[in-house]
């Protein structure tokens, strides 16, 4: 589909040019002679790529307006600004508020065709890569057959529909943005969008102005989380990381629905669904006067809480097979297999959850293994900082036989009962035991059976 450019320039003749310049190229085009016809085309319809003359009928910098405007609507659309009353500090803030190019008049038609043709270019890029991490996320799929991911697919299913504000907690890499992003994705704002917003990335003096937005000297604004997630979802991930006094201004708009931009005076109204997820304990955080308790309650609507991987290792095989299928996709090579009863991976730690096991595969993807021992050699040498359990240590022998056979048993049968799910038919079949005796044998260890 033929990329639509916006013209927006109060000279006629200029506009004639550029219009039949652009046309000639295989572009569609749109015009505005003015400010509030440029505004009004904007708001209308995004274009792929805008030019917009620094000077209109609104002042000497309306332009820098339209461009603050476009970059607060979609960071990604290129803007060529050109300026037949050009010096260099109205250049150099043009591309600081994020313009592609600056370019003079009288202009040269080949050279300002060119920046166009790269402007599109630059834009397919960018689209290519948000389709890329829009369908990573969309294939990528809660895998597991676990009590804790069973009960999360439950309650996806039934607050999607719902418009609750929704708590996520778990630890680094167990999957929070995933669940936000599969709730919105079933969700009524599906086609509406989904912004995200990092507690702990944050320099903690823009926290207000990522939030808010901004209404600048020059009367351009710069839009915040908020307005940009308007009729969509925000996601505000490690929440308890946000500052004390933001926290209450959050407060102030989840009760009043409205907020103003830092040096706005006018009310803001926004109908936004927020999610907010944490690696910490919040009601720790509470007690510890980090985080406001009246804003824990008003967040915290509905809980979903996603157990660490090493809770889960029923779910370690099911999504070894997953990733191996879609990484091995991804990099067009052939699948390859890893053993899924290897011990150095059922007996991790896991610290970095279901991410770090995706780094693992990744890892042995590249570097394309071509046997079962150069596989095992790889996961041992990734995991190796961790897991030691191949070795003997002083501990194990000083106990008697009979003692250093029981910590074994308990421990191999503990995992193999995790690995099952608490299924004791399942678990007695791997290790080759009567189901009666497994009951026995795990009464004796004192292992206590789990659903």
């Amino acid at each position: 589909m033929s990329k639509e450019i916006l013209i927006v320039d109060d000279n006629s003749d200029i506009r004639n040019i550029l219009n039949d310049l652009i046309i000639d190229a295989g572009y569609k085009t749109r015009i505005a002679a003015n400010y509030n016809q440029a505004l009004k085309e904007i708001d209308k319809k995004m274009p792929d790529v805008a030019i917009l003359d620094v000077k209109l009928d609104k002042g000497d910098n309306d332009g820098i307006q339209l461009l603050s405007h476009i970059k607060s609507k979609d960071n990604n659309v290129p803007v060529i600004m050109i300026s037949g009353h050009a010096n260099i500090e109205m250049a150099i803030n043009s591309l600081k508020h994020g313009a592609f190019e600056f370019v003079e008049k009288p202009f040269d038609r080949t050279r300002l065709l060119n920046f166009i043709n790269r402007a599109v270019e630059n834009l397919n890029l960018k689209n290519q890569n948000k389709d890329y991490e829009n369908k990573l996320f969309s294939s990528f799929e809660l895998i597991g057959e676990s009590k804790n991911i069973s009960n999360i697919r439950d309650q996806i299913e039934k607050i999607s529909l719902t418009e609750s504000r929704i708590f996520i907690n778990g630890p680094s890499g167990s999957g929070k943005e995933l669940i936000a992003r599969k709730i919105h994705k079933k969700s009524k704002r599906k086609n509406n969008p989904f912004v995200i917003i990092n507690g702990a990335l944050l320099d903690k003096d823009k926290y207000e102005l990522e939030l808010f937005g901004e209404e600048k000297n020059d009367g351009s604004i710069s839009y915040g989380a908020l307005e940009k997630a308007n009729k969509g979802t925000l996601l505000v991930d490690q929440v308890t990381e946000v500052p004390l006094d933001i926290q209450s201004k959050i407060l102030r708009v989840l009760t009043d629905q409205k907020f103003k931009r830092v040096n706005g005076n006018n009310d803001i109204n926004v109908d936004v669904r927020i999610i907010c997820s944490s690696s910490k304990d919040l009601k720790n955080e509470i007690q510890l006067g980090n985080f406001r308790e009246d804003l824990f309650h008003r967040l915290n609507v509905f809980e979903i809480n996603i157990d660490p991987l090493s809770k889960r290792i029923s779910d370690i095989p099911l999504l070894i097979k997953y990733f191996t299928k879609k990484i091995s996709e991804n990099y067009n090579i052939k699948t390859f297999e890893i053993d899924l009863n290897n011990s150095y991976i059922l007996n991790h730690e896991w610290h970095g959850n279901v991410r770090e096991l995706r780094n693992l595969i990744e890892r042995i993807a590249i570097l394309q293994p071509n046997t079962q021992d150069k596989i095992s050699n790889i996961i041992k040498e990734s995991l190796k900082s961790v897991i030691n359990n191949n070795k003997l240590n002083e501990n194990d022998l000083s106990v008697p036989l009979k003692e250093a056979r029981e910590k074994f048993e308990k421990e191999y049968l503990t995992i193999q009962l995790k690995k099952f799910n608490g299924n004791i038919s399942k678990t007695a079949s791997f290790v080759g035991m009567e189901r009666s005796a497994l009951h026995r044998k795990l009464k004796g260890l004192g292992i206590k059976e789990f659903n």
